[in-house]
């Protein structure tokens, strides 16, 4: 058995767990949840779209982040890049089944932040209101 079939069949038997420190579930939901990933998979949710129009639909995003983060979310399995022969280079992103049914999980949390915008910036002090 190879060091990483060891490496697997041992993380196959702990049972995730995202509170503990070591449990990759927690790589998996920064991923998910951080800023730019967040976008990245409601954009993807609407359907396939190239770096670029990636770049110019989520606002704010630097080229580099955009890429780190699209990065991050392949190796997880939540999209698929799709790599066309042509000159000059083009590149295609869509979610994976496992990427859109996340995606719509994150539809979800983004939906009630907006809906409910009113009633959170309601609590917050004055000062930050400003």
């Amino acid at each position: 058995m190879t060091p990483q079939d060891n490496a697997q069949k041992t993380l196959s038997r702990l049972s995730p767990d995202v509170l503990a420190a070591e449990c990759p579930s927690r790589q998996v939901l920064q991923h998910l949840t951080s800023r730019w990933g967040t976008l990245v998979m409601l954009v993807l949710l609407g359907g396939t779209h190239r770096f670029s129009h990636l770049r110019r639909r989520i606002g704010g995003v630097s080229e580099r982040m955009l890429a780190q983060t699209l990065q991050q979310l392949e190796s997880d399995g939540f999209l698929t890049r799709h790599v066309h022969d042509v000159v000059p280079p083009h590149v295609d992103y869509s979610l994976t089944p496992l990427g859109h049914e996340a995606a719509e999980r994150l539809a979800a949390l983004t939906g009630w932040i907006e809906d409910a915008l009113p009633r959170i910036l309601a609590q917050r002090p004055v000062t930050e209101q400003a």
